[in-house]
């Protein structure tokens, strides 16, 4: 599980910098960016920063849900997508969030949300919750809403968890087989197939890192990912020329890593223009799918495809 919850806590930056943020990352190119935390919902100026990330990029933002509800009407018409956090169903979701009543809470959030902007459950995988896979994509096909799936990383700061490598695999199998069959899980049969062969069959894929930028929490660059790195940066974005950072970083030794199945990583590097499946699916019918979202104010698109996931 991700372990930047356990950080230490660090002067946030105000709403100027954040700006500043955006507007290095919008010089460079990007035209996604992903709010995560920690949790954003306890920011009282995230709408603030919403709004100006919007106004820039397509945006999107992952939430446990707990305030889903209470703060929606603020928040929704600055966002493109919307990830709520779900580790199980019911008592199992709540056990591993250490609160009674999250996986109501969260819930209740995202039936509200749904009718708002596009909704995705984010499950992560791990040995604790290996049978409420199938579970979680029926809880999705309920609500309405996406899913995606990651599977667990056993980060240095963070307590073991990911599943035994046996038990795992008819999981990733299933998931495979549920979206072959029309399941709302976001991540192609591509991503599954990756994993299966680089993990269980000796064929590993190719990562990308530099489709990914990360930008911690004090606005600093990570590289060459926050899985390495565990989002610890160490240079500050707007004091750098980004495009020319991301031409001369020497990426080579982390093509070869498939230590992670992170979707964010794995799927971007993972797409080809002449595969008719990876154009159709991401870009074809994701088109569609946005075209008949809720209508609601359109962000000035940026230039290129890169993504930005911040904390």
């Amino acid at each position: 599980m991700c372990p930047f919850w356990r950080r230490e806590d660090e002067e946030l930056l105000r709403l100027p910098d954040e700006i500043r943020i955006m507007d290095a990352l919008a010089r460079a190119g990007v035209s996604f960016l992903g709010f995560e935390g920690g949790e954003p919902l306890l920011r009282k100026d995230l709408p603030e920063i919403l709004e100006a990330a919007h106004e820039r990029f397509h945006t999107s933002l992952v939430t446990n849900g707990w305030l889903l509800e209470h703060r929606l009407p603020e928040l929704a018409d600055h966002l493109d997508l919307l990830f709520v956090s779900l580790d199980g169903i019911g008592e199992t979701h709540d056990r591993l969030r250490g609160i009674p009543r999250s996986f109501e809470r969260a819930v209740k959030g995202m039936r509200a949300a749904r009718e708002e902007v596009p909704t995705v459950i984010s499950h992560t995988v791990t040995r604790d919750n290996l049978d409420h896979a199938e579970r979680i994509v029926e809880l999705a096909k309920e609500l309405e809403v996406g899913l995606t799936v990651q599977i667990a990383y056993d980060y240095q700061t963070a307590d073991p968890m990911s599943p035994e490598r046996d038990r795992l695999r008819p999981t990733i199998e299933k998931l495979r087989d549920l979206k072959r069959s029309g399941a709302p899980l976001m991540e192609s049969q591509a991503y599954f197939d990756a994993i299966l062969g680089s993990w269980y069959e000796g064929r590993p894929w190719r990562c990308k890192p530099w489709l990914t930028i990360n930008i911690d929490p004090s606005g600093r660059i990570v590289l060459p990912c926050y899985v390495l790195q565990e989002y610890s940066g160490n240079i500050p974005v707007w004091d750098v020329d980004v495009r020319k950072l991301w031409n001369e970083f020497d990426w080579a030794p982390y093509e070869s890593c498939n230590k992670c199945a992170l979707a964010c990583y794995l799927e971007p590097s993972l797409f080809r223009w002449t595969d008719p499946a990876h154009v159709g699916q991401r870009i074809v019918g994701a088109g569609i799918r946005y075209a008949q979202r809720p209508s609601r104010p359109k962000p000035r698109p940026a230039a290129s495809g890169l993504i930005q996931i911040t904390s």
